[in-house]
Parts: C-alpha cells; structure tokens; sequence
C-alpha cells in the first residue's frame, strides 16, 4: 500500500442523514486505521456535512436531489431540469475522481448512482486508474425485495455491479437478514461480506450531564427523535398530544430532537402545541448517542442509524417506523422486535391513545431489549478491514 492512500466516497442522502453518518464513521474509521490515507466524501445532503469531519476528510457538495417514487429524482433546491441536474452532477463525480486519483471508491447504497449518475465516472476510473478498486457499501434492508429489483434492473446497478465492482460490504447481519439472496446480488470477484452494523462508538457523556439540560429534574427522562427529521412531523405531533392525553401520569421529562431536515416552521408550530408540558424541543443535538443512553425510553422511528445507536446501547425503544413509501423502516422494526430487542407501534394504529398507552407500558416494562439476541456492532472496523485488505492485495499485485 502507498504511503498517500486516498479513498473516495459516494454518499447519495435525498432526504435524511443517514447514508451521510454512516459514511463519516466508516472514513473517520479508515483515518484511524490508516494514518497516512486522505478521504473524499461526495455528498448531496441538503445539509452536508453537518457532522464534523475528522482531519484529512474533505467533501465534495453536489447539487441535492431527492426521490419522488421509486426510480424518479428531482431536484431540491434547483429549478433547472432533472437531465440537466444529473448530467452535471455526473460532470463533477468524472473529473473529481479522475483528478483525486483514488486507490478505492466506496459507493454507498446506489452501485450506479442516482438515475445512473455514477456510471460515466467508474467507466472513466477504469480506463485512467486501472488499479482502483470499486467497493459496494449497502446496510441490510434496502426496500421490498420486488421494488429494489425492478428499480435496479431500470437503471442498470445490476449491470453496474457486474462491470465495475471488486467487493460488496453489507452492514448489517445475515442471520437477521439476508441481504444477498433477497436482492438477488451478484458475487463479485472478491466475494460479498457481512461486516455487523455500523455505529459510532465514541463514549458517551455522564447521564447527570445530560439530564440536567432537561430543567427541573423528574424521575425519568424520553429521548424523541426522528432522525433527519425530514418526514417525522406527525410522530413528534402525536407524542405531545399522547402526554396531554397522559395529563397528571406524565411523571417523566422530554428531550425532543426534530431534525436538522425538518420543513421550516415545524419546531415553533412543534412547541406551541407543547406549552405547558415537560418537554425541552428543540432542531437537533449534537451528541444523539450521549441523548439516546441517558434515557430510560427512546421513541423514535427505525432509521438504520438511530437503532444501530439504540442497540448497541442496550436502551429501550418504542419505535415508529415510517409507513412508506419505502418498506425498508417496517421490515427492520419487525425483525427487531422479533428478537425483543425493540418495541413497535404499527403507524397505521399511531394514535394519542395507543401512543399514550404504549409510552406508559414500555416506561414499565424491563423485558427488553433481550440480551441473548445481541448483533454484531463492530461493522465500520470489519468493513475498514476489507477495504485495506483489498488495498493490501492491489498493491502487492502491482508491485510483482
């Protein structure tokens, strides 16, 4: 391996922050790993970065677009048309890589790129850095298994998959799902790896720290969240009208972080309704795992990284997945709660009520999450691993 080794990183995220976390942590994972390495992120996060980037990452901004449907982009912020948006977002992917020179790209999620994007990049490596080496990074569940298939023979990432890539990571585990057999993937030549979930495990605060945040002290203490905050306006809503449907029982304070994505105006429409309630609103925390483990009940909804966080502090959590138009969040939470390692509320039954009852049983309850279904935790090491090890046999072929 060089000493100047440089990874690129594709991090397609239209609509929350979840692909964006993931990719730092697995980069900032590599820095660590490899000292003398340098990471570019390629980002499109309305927000991006957001998160602090460790030294030697830097980031490209492309223009935001986000999913209509399945399939079908448009642009966030521009007003120009979607072949236009996408041709110069491919424009940008082509010379920043072929300049940055990298020794692996890891594509994240979308092996071709949104609507194809990515594919006049990696035809344009192959042919100027013949010894690059093209990774697939996918956390498990992506979308029902028909949709995935019929979107990804549309655009081509199957045939993407075939020509340009060396290796799959998937983070996540197969014996909770099997992301392979259900997408149908093809095996690259270097084989596909289950690398465990992807985490940031940086310790946390003292739980005193973070509760004394919270004003007045109570006995307990929620933490709300909806990730990105992109579509979790009416979780947040519900949650203030179960505790006042709650009324003298609310003996717990809340900490309710709504999302750095969440449309304008929903934090100060969000804190009218809760005037008067033991309830501390506001954009987003900065530290969400510190939040998460000083909390004797997370409610949230069933983003990759906000149960990665919650599993792997061994909290309970009473989650909402999101009803669609994805069913990635609805599988997950019901693998999950398979395992009793969460507990879920169906959203077609998300009411004040079922809420208000399901918030006040589950502050109770001490049977969860089980601690004989623990999962692996430890996926940005494992998937750093794979990636020098790649890196390892494409510079000792070189070099013979």
């Amino acid at each position: 391996m060089t000493a100047d080794c440089r990874v690129s990183i594709y991090s397609q995220d239209s609509l929350g922050l979840g692909h964006l976390r993931r990719n730092i942590v697995i980069g900032g994972t590599f820095l660590e790993a490899n000292k003398d390495s340098n990471v570019l992120l390629f980002a499109d996060s309305p927000v991006a970065p957001f998160f602090e980037l460790p030294d030697r990452m830097d980031y490209v901004k492309l223009p935001s677009i986000r999913k209509v449907s399945a399939g079908c982009w448009e642009a966030t912020r521009l007003r120009i048309d979607e072949r236009e948006l996408i041709r110069l977002r491919a424009d940008l992917l082509c010379n920043a890589l072929k300049n940055f020179r990298p020794d692996v790209v890891l594509v994240d999620h979308m092996p071709a790129g949104a609507n194809g994007e990515l594919v006049p990049a990696l035809e344009a490596l192959k042919h100027a850095h013949p010894t690059c080496s093209v990774v697939l990074g996918l956390r498990d569940i992506l979308d029902a298994p028909e949709v995935i298939q019929r979107v990804w023979e549309t655009e081509g990432a199957y045939d993407a998959l075939r020509s340009y890539y060396d290796r799959i990571l998937i983070y996540g585990s197969k014996e909770m799902f099997g992301t392979c057999t259900t997408y149908r993937l093809p095996v690259p030549v270097l084989g596909t790896h289950y690398c465990g979930y992807v985490v940031k495990q940086d310790p946390v605060r003292r739980t005193n720290e973070i509760r004394q945040t919270l004003g007045p002290p109570k006995r307990r203490y929620v933490f709300v969240s909806a990730g990105g905050g992109g579509d979790g306006r009416l979780l947040m809503r519900t949650y203030i009208q179960a505790l006042r449907t709650l009324g003298g029982k609310v003996d717990f304070a809340t900490l309710m972080a709504v999302g750095v994505n969440a449309p304008p105006g929903v934090l100060l429409e969000l804190k009218a309704e809760a005037r008067g309630l033991p309830v501390r609103i506001v954009p987003y925390v900065d530290d969400s795992p510190s939040h998460i483990a000083a909390a004797d009940l997370v409610v949230c909804m069933a983003g990759y990284n906000t149960l990665s966080e919650v599993l792997y502090l061994k909290k309970k959590a009473l989650v909402v997945p999101r009803g669609g138009p994805s069913a990635e969040q609805r599988t997950r939470a019901r693998l999950f709660a398979q395992r009793r390692l969460i507990d879920v509320l169906d959203p077609a039954d998300l009411s004040p009520g079922t809420l208000a009852q399901r918030l006040a049983e589950d502050l109770e309850r001490n049977d969860y999450p089980a601690e004989d279904a623990a999962l692996p935790m430890d996926g940005a090491r494992r998937a750093v691993d794979r990636l020098l090890e790649l890196m390892g046999e494409r510079a000792y072929a070189a070099s013979t």
